[in-house]
């Protein structure tokens, strides 16, 4: 009977605890609600998000989350194709900054959605269901030769090397790697913002790479 008092009083006590933390976070702001269009990427069979970062609101955040996998077809679009990007019905990124598990409606793109892509599935469900990363690109460091990656541990010996954006002209860039060694994850580049493949190389011997996406757009 102890026992079950005991659990019981820490069950109630754990509820409390919940709505307390939920109730002390801040209103969402307004700003952010916008459409926050995305690139898809995959490694084995789970599939990752990434928004397209710019210095200006609503889209001055680096944000990664890990997908759900609605079915075969869907994870062989994202694996098999050059380029995925999705653009979501408006909402509030703010909630992903969070770490909240939401459910947006959004059109499907092979290519991007902007430059000529093709539309692969309109209004189709995407699950966020688990924060990898978020950033707020505030507090930017100067332009420099000097690059500097924040690390994902996605399982195991997996990571996700994510490129801290600095000030313009910048780049965003995100690597998996399943690690057999050292990997820096600051590192001095011929430019302010190199080629791909200069980034790829410096972490070619930190293990079995797979590049996911580099892009310079709204950063230059």
């Amino acid at each position: 009977m102890r026992t079950l008092l005991l659990t019981l009083c820490m069950l109630v006590l754990g509820n409390v605890y919940a709505a307390e933390k939920e109730k002390q976070l801040p209103p969402l702001n307004p700003a952010y609600k916008a459409e926050h269009a995305m690139v898809l990427m995959n490694r084995g069979s789970r599939i990752y998000a990434a928004n397209f970062p710019t210095y200006t609101t609503p889209h001055d955040v680096q944000v990664v989350y890990q997908i759900d996998n609605p079915d075969v077809a869907f994870l062989n679009l994202v694996r098999d194709a050059n380029l995925i990007t999705i653009k979501p019905k408006p909402f509030n990124i703010e909630r992903l900054m969070r770490g909240e598990e939401i459910t947006v409606t959004a059109d499907i793109y092979e290519g991007h959605y902007k430059q000529g892509g093709s539309l692969v599935y309109s209004d189709r469900a995407i699950v966020f269901s688990k924060q990898l990363y978020s950033r707020k690109l505030t507090g930017l460091a100067d332009p420099s030769k000097w690059q500097e990656y924040d690390m994902i541990t996605v399982k195991g010996t997996e990571r996700i090397y994510v490129h801290k954006i600095q000030n313009k002209p910048s780049f965003n860039h995100l690597i998996f790697v399943d690690l057999t060694g050292a990997c820096l994850q600051k590192f001095r580049t011929s430019k302010v913002v190199p080629a791909a493949n200069e980034l790829i190389y410096k972490f070619v011997n930190c293990g079995t790479l797979k590049q996911l996406y580099y892009d310079t757009s709204g950063l230059e």
